[in-house]
Parts: structure tokens; sequence; C-alpha cells
């Protein structure tokens, strides 16, 4: 294989990746639901062998079981295993923040920080806080989020907290469009908000573990919002991924 058929079949294993993991995601394929290659090649339009790449990282991501028979099964989850997700981001995110506190990150580097920052207090700042204004923020929180992963200039630590973020729920933003229907939302928003601001201040004063520990604490965040949002189930539509979630008496 030369490197323009190599670079080829990478493209398509990120192609049917995300294709197929936007499928389990959006709730289209259910928990508990079998897919086989040839099945997973129909609906990615991609060949065998990406299909079959895009598969066993799926299955690194948590969201498929290998089973006996051939193919693959989409998993379902206990609500203890989206909290240990949570938690598990928490604990990067936070190591990543005192890292960027620790080895001194610089004026300059902290600028695209500071700047989705104040965009994000444009939109939280608002009396209305509509769908809208939260599908805004959910992109504008992801950049802060990556910005701040990049400051602690730790390949291996930038690449796990990726992994952890692929899992199901574990992202920042995780519950944030099925938060947007709450009446506790306009709170939540202003709680994660002054989060970001006081991390960046103990980066900027280099208090590592100021910032590490009000990471951890910012994850935490996602698991009020998932109690919230199981509590008033009357919004799930808002987050059909939780048809991957199994029953109190499942578990």
């Amino acid at each position: 294989m030369n490197e323009r058929d190599s670079e080829r079949s990478v493209s398509q294993t990120v192609r049917a990746q995300l294709a197929l993991r936007d499928l389990i995601l959006s709730g289209r394929l259910r928990s508990s639901e079998r897919i086989s290659e040839l099945q997973a090649v129909e609906i990615t339009g991609v060949s065998r062998t990406p299909v079959r790449l895009a598969l066993v990282r799926l299955e690194d991501e948590g969201l498929l079981q290998a089973i006996p028979s051939g193919g693959f099964m989409v998993k379902a989850f206990t609500e203890r295993d989206i909290l240990d997700s949570i938690e598990l981001r928490g604990t990067l995110e936070g190591l990543a923040a005192r890292f960027a506190a620790e080895r001194g990150a610089s004026a300059r580097s902290l600028e695209p920080l500071k700047e989705c920052l104040a965009d994000l207090d444009q939109l939280v700042r608002q009396d209305r806080v509509s769908e809208e204004v939260f599908s805004a923020y959910v992109t504008l929180n992801a950049r802060f989020h990556a910005l701040l992963t990049e400051l602690s200039a730790s390949a291996p630590l930038i690449r796990e907290i990726d992994r952890v973020s692929a899992l199901p729920f574990a992202s920042p933003s995780g519950f944030v469009m099925a938060q947007s229907a709450l009446p506790e939302a306009h709170q939540i928003l202003l709680i994660g908000q002054d989060h970001h601001r006081i991390v960046l201040d103990a980066i900027e004063n280099r208090e590592g573990a100021r910032a590490e520990a009000v990471m951890r604490e910012h994850s935490r965040l996602a698991a009020r919002n998932l109690r919230l949002v199981l509590r008033n189930r009357g919004h799930l539509e808002l987050l059909p991924a939780l048809a991957l979630l199994k029953s109190a008496t499942a578990e």
C-alpha cells in the first residue's frame, strides 16, 4: 500500500467511526442491538477494512462490545458507569490545569482562553437562555476545555483526555443540551462559568493545587446535570443517547 492509499484508508476509517458513533449517540442504534461488518459497510458506504478498524475503535471507546458469534453489540451503561467516566475526565483535566499553572503558561498562550471566556460571558449573562444560546455554549465550552488541555504542554495527558472525553456522556458538554429545558439551567451555566474564571485566575497565578481542585469540582456539574435530567424525564428527547442507559433495576 502506497502513502496515498494509506492516508485514504485512515480517512475512511475516521469517516466510518464518526458515522457509526453518531448513530449510537443519537439513539438510532439501540443498546444491545447487533451490528455486523456488512451492515456497517451498508450504513457508512465505506469498504470492509476501514469499517472493521472503525468498529474496533468504537469498542475501545466503550460504545461497542464484540460478541462471540461475530460482529458487535451496542453497549448499555449504568448510571455509575457514566459518573465514573465524568470523574475520570475531571481528574485528568485537573491534572492538565495543574500542569498549566506549575509550568508557567505565558500571557500570550492565555489570550485565546481569555477571549473564549469573554465570549462565554456574553452568552451566560443573557436574561433569557434559549436553546440556541445553549447550542452556542456547547461549542464555546468545548473550545475552552480544549484550550485549557493544550496549556498542559503534555502530549500523553492530552491524548488521554481526548480518549476519556470520547466515552459516552463524559465530554465537558455531555449534558448541556438536555439541561437547557430545566428550571435550574441558567444557574448551572453561571456556576460553570465561574469555575472557568477561577481556574484561569489560578493558572495565571501559578496556583497548581487550586487550579486542579477547581477543574475536578467543575466536572461534577456534569454529574449534577445527569441527575437533573433523569429526574425530569420529560426532556429526554434533547439527549437521545440516554436510551443507552440501563434502568436502576437492571444495575
